[in-house]
């Protein structure tokens, strides 16, 4: 502008209107372009540092050390601007669940300063799973954040160098997995030797004789010697073995104690998973002989409260299917041995709610008869169920009629709304508003649709099956299998029985509606409307005898 005054020439005037020039700009028509914007990738000069041993022995070692001093001069020397520093521990690579990685991650995605670079000493220090490494960097890089190697340095954020880095990921997990099979196959080698190569025991100490381990026992270990021999001679429990142990100084946990007690390792017999089901016998000292240990472990197997524990038995078919009025705990089954008999017991400690087994079979047989429709009274029975499940299936098609064509008029509406919109007729706030609540009607009502359309379309057949059921209820849970007379119980109460032991009673809190007006009509027919009293039910609080649902299933 100066040179302009000293030359007297004088700017022209800008023109608010647009030039033909600037109407041909492609820019003018950015409006009517498609695709997404790519998100931001810029480039900064902010950087995390990580570093990371594999073992504990190198934790302050000069590994760290090394890595850190590397690092930071990397940095230097690139003008980056170190946000924070990460890793300074062990964490093994062959897996991404690591603490301090996971917190490095973190902070790189949730920073307010943008991080652009992790610095590593090498790739293999960043991670040595693979594939997930890949994955994990991509994910990275998607954020504008790229992985720099200190000593295999590469161009990120070029096509080549990202590849050159998937390589050496790939490697670093070769690598990894090549370094895992020695190592495997050494340990499997001083197994079958009886060498025990991992950490010590309880009870035992670790001797260097030269570069060779010996394991001797220690003082701890002499009274594990004695909590067997306790348990093998005297009987005593877990428990009392371990407070006894707690009186002498060794202070141990109950499951400690359990796990002590099966471990065969005090016997002298080395069991490992590379071993494959085998045992070797190990050369270390031995706590206790291997008759002790068998003698503790038969001990382990009988129950001291006199009654023996047995899942899924025939004898107690009702158990957890009953439950306690007083407490709502399931009952389980138990047999006393000295009298050879089973009982029903409440599960939680302190309630006391017991009962006979064959006392509660009985009173059960008892329930099931008022269910068990007579021959005499089964064809009339079912001609009922045919013309009521008849008459309900002709109001389920009315329903769907009227639901259907609800159905069609939210399609129309959602038409007419979409025609408004592109001729400009309704602003776009509301034609979002109004497409979102038919959508959801849509929905809802599909919802609807798809109940009615999943009943049942073979009536007969299935009230042929429920009959057949009901005629047979006494005979086939008398003489049905532990897994028949389950089946049958929930069928016919779904949420079990509860026994009240005060007094003596059972009741439901729900019954199989289709039996439930089965046995109504059996009452109706045979001019006995008391209801079922054994389970304090009369059917007009429970049931409609001209309205219930049959399911198939």
């Amino acid at each position: 502008m100066k040179i302009m005054k000293e030359l007297n020439i004088k700017p022209k005037k800008q023109s608010s209107k647009i030039s033909e020039d600037e109407l041909t700009e492609i820019t003018i028509f950015d409006q009517f372009g498609k695709g997404k914007i790519p998100v931001s990738k810029r480039l900064t000069n902010n950087c995390v540092i990580y570093t990371r041993v594999s073992s504990k022995k190198q934790e302050s070692g000069y590994s760290l050390d090394t890595q850190l001093k590397d690092n930071m001069e990397f940095a230097r020397k690139n003008e980056y601007n170190v946000l924070g520093y990460f890793g300074g521990t062990y964490e093994s690579a062959s897996t991404d669940e690591r603490k301090e990685f996971n917190r490095m991650l973190q902070f790189c995605k949730k920073s307010k300063d943008k991080v652009t670079y992790i610095i590593v000493h090498m790739v293999d220090r960043f991670s040595r799973s693979g594939a997930n490494a890949i994955y994990i960097k991509e994910n990275l890089k998607a954020n504008g954040i790229y992985i720099m190697s200190v000593r295999q340095p590469v161009d990120v954020t070029t096509t080549s160098g990202d590849f050159q880095q998937n390589i050496q990921m790939i490697f670093s997990h070769y690598d990894n997995q090549v370094r895992k099979e020695k190592c495997v196959s050494g340990i499997k080698e001083a197994l079958n030797r009886g060498e025990w190569c991992h950490g010590v025991m309880k009870g035992y100490d670790a001797v260097y004789e030269g570069s060779k381990r010996k394991l001797v026992i220690n003082s701890e270990g002499k009274l594990i010697r004695k909590a067997f021999l306790w348990k093998a001679n005297e009987g005593l429990s877990n428990e009392e073995c371990r407070q006894r142990l707690a009186k002498l100084g060794l202070k141990i946990t109950f499951q400690m104690m359990s796990r002590i007690f099966k471990n065969p390792f005090y016997c002298g017999l080395i069991a490992h998973n590379l071993l494959e089901g085998k045992l070797i016998e190990g050369v270390h000292e031995k706590v206790i002989s291997k008759e002790i240990f068998l003698k503790v472990n038969e001990v382990q197997k009988q129950n001291s409260h006199g009654f023996k524990w047995i899942p899924e038995q025939e004898c107690v078919p009702m158990k957890v299917f009953l439950r306690c009025e007083h407490c709502n705990g399931s009952m389980t089954g138990y047999i006393v041995k000295a009298k050879n008999k089973w009982y029903y017991k409440c599960r939680t400690k302190g309630c006391c709610n017991n009962k006979s087994a064959d006392s509660l079979h009985a009173t059960f047989n008892e329930v099931l008869s008022y269910f068990t429709i007579k021959e005499e009274f089964a064809p009339l029975i079912r001609e009922q169920m045919k013309l009521t499940i008849s008459g309900l299936t002709k109001e389920a098609e009315e329903n769907k009629k009227k639901i259907k064509a609800t159905y069609h008029d939210i399609e129309n509406k959602l038409e007419r709304l979409e025609e408004r919109y592109v001729t400009e007729e309704l602003k776009q706030d509301l034609y979002v508003k109004y497409v979102e609540k038919y959508k959801q009607e849509k929905v809802g009502i599909l919802k609807e649709l798809q109940k009615l359309e999943s009943k049942c379309s073979n009536h007969e057949e299935v009230i042929d099956i429920a009959l057949e059921h009901a005629v047979n209820f006494n005979k086939m849970w008398a003489s049905g299998g532990w897994k028949r007379k389950l089946r049958m119980q929930y069928l016919l109460f779904p949420k079990g029985l509860n026994y009240n032991k005060r007094n003596d009673t059972v009741r439901t809190e729900k019954i199989n509606q289709a039996f439930l007006w089965m046995a109504c009509q059996q009452q109706k027919l045979s001019q006995i409307k008391s209801g079922i009293p054994i389970l304090n039910i009369k059917y007009s609080a429970l049931v409609d005898p001209e309205r219930f649902e049959l399911s198939s299933k």
